[in-house]
């Protein structure tokens, strides 16, 4: 009998014993995040200071997954070129992933998934701001998992609208993950940070498609 689970639920544990996940800690495995960064130009810096100032006075109350979506992670897709083609958003679609011994099948729903001609490159889940990043970091890789054409990286970001993290997942042989620091809203500029990741990511992906 299959038995079905939500991807909420899954666990990194449950990811590593069900589907020989493995993270690893080799920092050139995922240097994307650090290396060829675009310089943000006065213009982009400017939309985030204003994001960075709509968040704060946002957070006076309690910043909820659909506001995330519109004050931070909207603003970031639009910068970063994800709106515009090939790339396009789809939102609230449904993903299934079945584990190597087809006993299991995780189910979950995705809160954006950015798409390039059917490749899921993409995707980003974002949550109320007082859960923990490592709550949905399981269940943004049981969506990336599921991702067809197993020969290309899949890239993720986790946010709650104040705190951000990238992952990297190959799924070639073993599937390995690794995952970038976590960047925090309003310091160090962090936002610009996150900002030229994503725009170097469109960049790899855009390369990797043509190749």
């Amino acid at each position: 009998m299959v038995q079905i689970i939500a991807a909420e639920k899954m666990t990194l544990y449950d990811l590593e014993q069900r589907f020989k996940l493995q993270q690893t800690q080799d920092e050139s495995f995922f240097s994307e995040w650090q290396e060829s960064l675009p310089e943000p130009t006065d213009t982009e810096k400017q939309r985030l200071v204003r994001v960075e100032a709509i968040v704060a006075n946002l957070e006076r109350r309690s910043l909820l997954e659909n506001t995330v979506k519109l004050a931070v992670v909207a603003p970031l897709l639009d910068l970063s070129g994800l709106f515009l083609p090939p790339f396009y958003v789809s939102t609230e679609d449904s993903v299934e992933i079945a584990a190597t011994d087809e006993d299991i099948v995780v189910w979950g729903r995705i809160d954006v998934l950015v798409l390039k001609e059917q490749l899921w490159v993409l995707v980003i889940e974002s949550k109320r701001a007082e859960f923990s990043l490592k709550v949905v970091i399981p269940q943004v890789l049981s969506y990336m998992l599921a991702a067809p054409n197993g020969n290309l990286p899949r890239y993720g970001l986790v946010t709650n609208g104040t705190d951000f993290i990238f992952l990297k997942l190959l799924c070639q042989d073993v599937p390995r993950y690794g995952r970038s620091r976590q960047f925090i809203l309003r310091q160090d500029h962090d936002l610009y940070r996150v900002l030229q990741i994503l725009k170097r990511l469109a960049e790899i992906v855009g390369q990797d498609h043509l190749d």
